[in-house]
């Protein structure tokens, strides 16, 4: 008889996991409360307009492919990519900005413009991150860390010290370069981990390699067409997917789960639980006495950055942004320590701004422009419409001044969401965006554990968990879950 899984959460993690478990031979159910999938990585179309509501950045490609490929198939089936050159302009003042090259040859070229040796530095600087990334994404970031055993290996040691786990990013990048704004660009990678760049480990310079040297992508469809492509996949697979059916509750005996309690029905059998939903609201479904950690846990637990975001429409084309644009005019330490040291929303802020209509037309109406405007935010923050506005008045008059170009008066539509959106939508402590930083007291088996402590068929999967923030480390996380569940049930049972 197979064995019965029910995933919490259709985003990437409870994904990747259902369909590597169905691939397994388990059967799998997928609650999802909203009516779509993917999580963060939803989508909505107004007035012809087609917005990414989450994710925007397409890094570490080999990740994704990795997911498909543990399900059987592959990617190039369901979506294809572009890469975009430049990979992402950033601005420090009115007209004045950097992009980024594709080719490897021609950053080196800006970088020695920018500062003498500045190249050389950079060859050194890539070789470094190049090794962290091949150390990091195929080895630690891939393991379930649920027992300080699994670091013994002296094989993974000597490898832990190539990865400078105990110095900073920004110590990392000061002692190579000396130029102010190569700084900002190469610090830039780690902003979304979760901490200023001089408390995440320097291991985490493997981000500059993904992004600059294995390049920025654009997947046909935005990442809603990434998020069918994994819907379709598990469908395929067999997996069971009800949509707009919010699990409310466990049915427990003394160290199991027995039933997922669904809203206004019957409890539904299971011999494994996935949540992959997020981890404190899930804790809170259970009787506080079954809890994998208490209340106070999750305050004291450093998250990654929140987000303000526009969805915004125009009526326009514009010239002088490109698909991903940064926006570093004001200061940046000041806007940094309102999110991490002092949370605050910032006079001053940094913001994001994606134009996927620059890649992809079919994204906006003919002789329109589609923007997404994102600025990082401390979690746990009051929001208001009266918040939003004001903010979104303050960046479309900076983005104007930066760039040039009016666009005030052409804007159609406009969306706002924020930490409220987070939290009704994905019930997202605080109003969590991203999940937990990746400080070196929260990196691997410091991260709250993939495994539940009392009940042995509860797991969890991903950003509040192993390996952390992002889309790339949530595909993981569904892998290093399914991983776990089917070493475990082979163990106990047989192979399948």
């Amino acid at each position: 008889m197979k064995q019965k899984v029910c995933v919490i959460g259709a985003g990437f993690s409870g994904l990747v996991s259902a369909g590597v478990l169905a691939k397994e031979g388990f059967e799998v159910s997928l609650y999802e409360k909203n009516l779509f999938l993917g999580g963060r990585a939803s989508s909505m179309n107004i007035e012809g307009f087609h917005f990414d509501k989450g994710p925007s950045w397409y890094w570490m490609p080999e990740v994704y492919d990795q997911a498909f490929h543990r399900m059987g198939v592959k990617r190039s089936d369901y979506y294809s990519l572009t890469r975009l050159d430049p990979g992402f302009r950033v601005y420090f003042d009115k007209l004045d900005y950097v992009d980024i090259p594709d080719d490897y040859n021609e950053l080196r070229d800006l970088f020695e413009n920018m500062e003498s040796g500045g190249a050389v530095a950079l060859d050194r600087f890539m070789k470094e991150a190049r090794e962290k990334y091949t150390l990091g994404v195929n080895g630690m970031a891939r393991m379930p860390s649920v027992s300080w055993m699994e670091f013994l290996s002296p094989a993974l040691w000597k490898s832990a010290m190539k990865m400078d786990l105990f110095s900073s990013v920004a110590d990392h990048v000061q002692k190579r370069f000396k130029n102010e704004r190569i700084r900002k660009i190469m610090e830039f990678p780690v902003l979304f981990l979760g901490a200023s760049a001089s408390r995440i480990p320097a291991l985490y310079t493997m981000m500059n390699y993904a992004g600059m040297c294995l390049g920025t992508y654009y997947p046909s469809g935005g990442f809603a067409g990434v998020v069918k492509g994994f819907e379709d996949v598990v469908k395929d697979l067999g997996v069971e997917i009800y949509a707009g059916t919010a699990v409310t509750g466990f049915e427990t005996n003394r160290d199991s789960v027995t039933r997922i309690v669904l809203e206004g029905k019957q409890g539904v059998e299971t011999d494994f639980v996935v949540g992959s939903a997020d981890y404190a609201h899930i804790d809170t479904l259970l009787a506080s006495k079954k809890r994998n950690y208490k209340s106070d846990y999750w305050k004291k637990k450093v998250f990654a950055p929140s987000a303000l975001l526009y969805y915004v429409g125009i009526n326009k084309k514009m010239e002088d942004i490109e698909h991903h644009n940064l926006f570093f005019h004001a200061p940046f330490d000041k806007h940094i320590d309102t999110i991490y040291s002092h949370p605050s929303w910032p006079d001053d802020p940094l913001f994001y701004v994606c134009c996927p209509s620059k890649t992809d037309e079919g994204v906006a109406p003919v002789g329109h422009e589609n923007l997404f405007f994102l600025i990082p935010i401390a979690t746990g923050l009051e929001d208001s419409e009266e918040i939003r506005e004001h903010y979104f008045s303050m960046i479309i008059s900076r983005f104007e001044e930066v760039t040039g170009e009016n666009i005030k008066e052409h804007i159609v539509v406009k969306k706002s969401y924020g930490l409220d959106d987070f939290k009704q939508e994905y019930n997202a402590y605080g109003g969590n965006a991203y999940g937990l930083a990746n400080t070196l007291r929260q990196t691997a088996v410091l991260k709250p554990s993939i495994r539940h402590r009392k009940l042995h068929n509860l797991f969890y999967a991903g950003q509040l968990t192993v390996p952390g923030p992002g889309v790339p480390p949530a595909l993981i996380s569904g892998e290093i879950v399914a991983d776990y569940i089917i070493k475990n049930y082979q163990l106990k049972n047989g192979a399948l």
